[in-house]
């Protein structure tokens, strides 16, 4: 296989372009005991008992009221890449040869489904379900989990970002405080819950995400005049030649008040917008915003950053901000880092199974699920029931199906939504929560989960 990125072209539209390199396996991103769990399952007799898997997860992070889908397409394909070379055969010598030779030959086969990447889920919410025999299914754990944990952890905080900023856009830039890697994934999951752009350039190629930058605090200190003193007009007007008066000018480098008279001296009324990163943000944007209208720049638009979060970006709320960059909280999932999904067999040879476990309930059997809404669209409820079950509907509720298939006899299908249709799906999906749902603070869900057709859980 090759590798293919989205790549953005001037005129805006997204193409495929394929590089020459071929995709890495993701076979090792794994934990050593699900291989001896396949070792084990090829001596015994096991490994090709039809088993369904579960991605749910059994509360929400931190009390929060909804959690976000993301990782989804990122799943699938790992999934798909999920191919042993000779070097990681090699490496795992503790394994038994009929355990090497299975490996050898892996491809997946079984079938996938699960909520649409963008989607709100619920504690207990069957966001992902895996099918096929034990062997196939147990070595897929980790790279599953490790996706969707920190990219549905990502989403989530975005989210809820997205509803404090109320309309205000947000750009994502947080890729210093991340692994390479991550930043990019993260990134990903900004975007598909409403984040405007992001600074990170790879994020941009790979998947088609607007980019956004102008310049740092480097940039303005680097110009100094013959005397080695800080010319910060100097500065200015070295961006505004390069990238035009509609750029955004840091302004708060020494002096925030002669920093905006500097940038209005060098740009004019005709100034994009400035950035304030640092300070009491609230009182610090008012003053400036009484600056710029004074000085007759009343188009010319106010950006904040420094540390924001949910709450503090809620706090500016009635002030003058007109938009907001947000990096450590964001790609670190605001307190929540991952959204604590788990992966557990549900069912073996067509029965039900569940661990006993005291504080973790646990329902048997494979799952699907709806969600139902009054005619005014506010979601009421989510219900789960045994997969492929009919289930009765009330006659004044609208229904949604959440659960979709994803993967046929181990090939992704071709109903697998764009970034684009994903963060369309999310924005309408916020729009169905209760007031109360989009509540910053701790509290009950969203919306309550009901299981119909499964017996009393196991605890």
């Amino acid at each position: 296989r090759q590798r293919q990125m989205c790549i953005r072209d001037r005129d805006g539209r997204v193409r495929l372009h394929t590089m020459n390199q071929p995709l890495p396996s993701t076979a090792f991103l794994t934990d050593m005991y699900e291989l001896t769990m396949l070792d084990a399952a090829i001596q015994d007799g096991t490994a090709e008992r039809e088993c369904v898997f579960e991605v749910f997860g059994r509360r929400m992070p931190n009390e929060r009221r909804y959690g976000v889908v993301a990782g989804t397409a990122r799943a699938l394909d790992a999934i798909t890449r999920f191919r042993f070379t000779e070097e990681q055969i090699a490496t795992a010598d503790f394994l038994s040869d009929a355990a090497r030779e299975y490996l050898r030959n892996f491809r997946f086969s079984g079938q996938v489904d699960g909520y649409r990447e963008g989607d709100l889920y619920f504690p207990y919410s069957p966001i992902m379900t895996v099918r096929g025999t034990f062997a196939e299914c147990v070595i897929l754990e980790t790279v599953i989990l490790s996706i969707l944990n920190a990219d549905s952890a990502i989403a989530s905080a975005a989210s809820r970002m997205v509803s404090a900023a109320d309309g205000r856009p947000i750009i994502e830039m947080g890729s210093r405080r991340t692994h390479e890697e991550a930043a990019v994934s993260a990134a990903r999951a900004t975007y598909i819950a409403g984040f405007d752009a992001t600074s990170n350039m790879e994020a941009s190629l790979r998947h088609g995400i607007p980019a956004s930058g102008t310049a740092a605090h480097s940039w303005t200190l680097l110009h100094v005049d013959e005397n080695g003193q800080p010319d910060e007009k100097a500065a200015f007007a070295g961006q505004i030649k390069s990238l035009g008066k509609d750029t955004t000018l840091l302004v708060d480098t020494f002096d925030i008040t002669k920093g905006v008279d500097n940038a209005l001296e060098v740009a004019g009324t005709e100034l994009g917008a400035v950035r304030i990163d640092s300070g009491d943000l609230g009182i610090v944007s008012r003053r400036v915003r009484k600056q710029l209208d004074e000085a007759g720049a009343f188009n010319t638009k106010i950006i904040v950053s420094s540390d924001l979060d949910e709450f503090a970006i809620a706090g500016l709320r009635g002030d003058p901000v007109d938009g907001f960059g947000v990096g450590t909280s964001v790609v670190t999932g605001s307190g929540a880092p991952t959204a604590g999904l788990v992966y557990k067999l549900v069912e073996v040879e067509g029965h039900p199974v569940a661990k006993r476990s005291s504080g973790k309930v646990t329902y048997g059997g494979g799952k699907s699920a709806l969600r139902a809404y009054r005619s005014s669209g506010v979601a009421v409820g989510e219900i789960i029931h045994p997969m492929g079950a009919e289930i009765p509907r009330k006659p004044n509720l609208d229904y949604r199906e959440l659960t979709v298939p994803m993967i046929r006899d181990g090939e992704v299908l071709d109903n697998q939504p764009s970034i684009e249709d994903s963060r369309k799906l999310h924005a309408e999906a916020r729009t169905t929560l209760p007031w109360e749902g989009l509540a910053l603070s701790r509290g009950e869900v969203a919306i309550p989960t009901r299981f119909i057709g499964f017996p009393e859980p196991t605890e």
